[in-house]
């Protein structure tokens, strides 16, 4: 259930929401489909979406492209507390922040987004900042439209300029790039993600049978052929390379369990991960 929720507006859409709830809910949590920059301040640590480890962790911050996907894997996460801060980027607020302008720092993306959701430890100023926001619920009747567009581009040059994993820092690019990327750059930068079919169509701007008929004319077969060809490979090489359990590979290039991928992996290399794994550690 959700025990309490608050939002702060700007031009009549939500750009705080402060939330907290207990789950599992019996609706789901519906928030604005932009992207949004999530700070935990109580958590269960219960996952809340397998691929990239992300969970309910206090003291880290999530960053999604979709405030929907957000909204999906709070609502699913198994019992437990959860009070958190969301910033949503709004594109017309990011606009009307930097006056039409980009951000200092800014770089133009080279290639698609390929990670929509990432989690880290929340560093020291992004802590002060979420306190700081705190404070504007507590001060509604002070606020000003000048004043929350101001916080808006501190926490977007705090981002840009703090030392921030590479996913990060390209979803931030992706906030104000104007570039537009082929069918197949944007299939290839998530042919490894835990991503579906249906999915990628809608990344492409496809109807599925659209989609799949593009798909086969440029790699003369199925997507769900090739996907899983190329997430196998990736276990294969994973498997070689590193001790990351067996599980959270799977997990992590979208294989729904373990027996899921050892099935998967059994039928392409005859044997299973584990004693793939064992084979390549014992030569």
């Amino acid at each position: 259930m959700i025990k309490y929720q608050d939002q702060i507006l700007l031009d009549g859409a939500p750009l705080y929401t402060k939330i907290s709830l207990q789950t599992p809910l019996q609706d789901s949590l519906h928030l604005p489909s932009d992207a949004c920059y999530l700070y935990i301040e109580k958590g269960s640590g219960h996952t809340l979406f397998r691929p990239g480890n992300i969970t309910a962790q206090a003291g880290t911050v999530i960053l999604s492209t979709c405030g929907l996907t957000v909204g999906k894997m709070i609502s699913e996460q198994p019992s437990g507390e959860m009070d958190t801060i969301i910033v949503h980027f709004n594109a017309s607020f990011l606009h009307q922040a930097f006056a039409g302008e980009k951000p200092a720092l800014w770089e133009e993306l080279q290639r698609p987004v390929s990670q929509y959701v990432v989690q880290s430890a929340a560093q020291e100023l992004v802590s002060f900042y979420f306190a700081s926001v705190e404070q504007l619920f507590q001060n509604k009747a002070a606020l000003t439209d000048a004043i929350l567009r101001i916080k808006l581009k501190e926490i977007i040059l705090l981002l840009l300029q703090s030392d921030n994993a590479e996913p990060i820092r390209q979803i931030v690019k992706s906030l104000f790039s104007e570039r537009t990327f082929t069918f197949k750059e944007i299939v290839d930068a998530h042919i490894l993600s835990a991503i579906s079919v249906e999915q990628l169509a809608q990344l492409t701007n496809c109807s599925l049978s659209t989609f799949k008929r593009k798909f086969k004319a440029i790699y003369e077969t199925t997507p769900g052929k090739y996907i899983l060809e190329k997430r196998l490979e990736q276990v294969a090489e994973v498997l070689r390379t590193s001790d990351e359990a067996i599980s959270h590979i799977g997990y992590d290039l979208g294989f729904e369990s373990p027996e899921h991928l050892s099935r998967a992996f059994k039928k392409q290399y005859g044997v299973a991960p584990s004693a793939y794994r064992l084979d390549f550690s014992v030569k």
